[in-house]
């Protein structure tokens, strides 16, 4: 099945922007991913450009959020009608660990081994938040929270080490 399109109010939840997806889509997407819990990989055009997103259902609702890349200005665009392309991607998607990172990880085994133990969207989360930043100053600093972080000694965005 190829992509199903759909117009959609633009709406915001707290800072971010998104559109709630037609169900006899969401049941399509369900049905060829064998799932339907979050999070489900997808991929389309907004407007006519193309993406890869994540579905996720917050608050008992399947949400597509539409970030800058997706669709420009999309803050100041709340209560604009856009235009949607959505599919179900089966495409594996794994973000690459920054070589920093991974020393620090796996240069201690009981760090490691909690890394191994989080959950994959916790892992993901921590790689990816170091892959996003832009200096080395601040690439080094914030692998020292995230080894804090797995030693259960703070919280990283509100997580605790159980």
């Amino acid at each position: 099945m190829g992509n199903k399109k759909f117009s959609a109010k633009l709406d915001i939840i707290g800072i971010n922007p998104f559109v709630f997806i037609p169900e006899d889509i969401l049941n399509t997407i369900f049905e060829i991913s064998g799932k339907n819990k979050s999070p489900i990989s997808v991929k389309g055009k907004v407007n006519g450009v193309a993406f890869t997103q994540t579905l996720v259902k917050y608050s008992g609702e399947w949400r597509l959020y539409i970030n800058l890349k997706m669709l420009e200005n999309a803050p100041k665009r709340i209560g604009e009608t856009i235009e949607v392309e959505l599919e179900f991607d089966k495409s594996e998607r794994q973000e690459l660990i920054h070589p920093k990172l991974e020393k620090a990880i796996y240069g201690n085994p009981i760090t490691l081994k909690i890394f191994e133990n989080l959950n994959p969207s916790h892992k993901k989360e921590l790689i990816r938040y170091i892959n996003n930043l832009k200096t080395e100053k601040s690439i080094d600093n914030n692998i020292a929270k995230i080894i804090r972080h797995l030693n259960g000694e703070i919280t990283f965005f509100g997580r605790k080490i159980k």
